[in-house]
């Protein structure tokens, strides 16, 4: 469940997607997460100032869609994410901001 991609925009930035596994003391399962940067480092390092450590980007596998990097544009801080859907019958859920999820471990880790 390593698999990402970049895309790079007409304005020389870049918008990376990585599905990761979601906290498992938080109760998500597989998360899709986007960033907005400007270049694939910038985001790889945005991710890991959060705590999110072993993240890295190998390879192209899974680029963004049109959809998400509307998305994420649109998002004030340019860094969302949402659940992987179970298979490809689900709909999928709407974007949360990063915080969102952070709360989420922190909050499960508590209890």
């Amino acid at each position: 469940m390593a698999a990402g991609g970049f895309c790079k925009l007409p304005d020389s930035t870049v918008v990376v997607a990585l599905n990761l596994p979601g906290p498992a003391r938080a109760g998500v399962g597989g998360v899709r997460v986007l960033v907005h940067a400007h270049n694939r480092a910038r985001a790889l390092t945005r991710l890991r100032n959060l705590g999110l450590r072993a993240v890295y980007l190998r390879g192209n596998a899974a680029p963004p869609t049109a959809d998400e990097i509307t998305a994420v544009l649109h998002h004030p801080d340019g860094l969302i994410w949402r659940t992987l859907p179970e298979n490809s019958v689900d709909a999928p859920e709407l974007w949360h901001p990063i915080r969102t999820l952070l709360r989420r471990g922190t909050a499960a880790a508590r209890v």
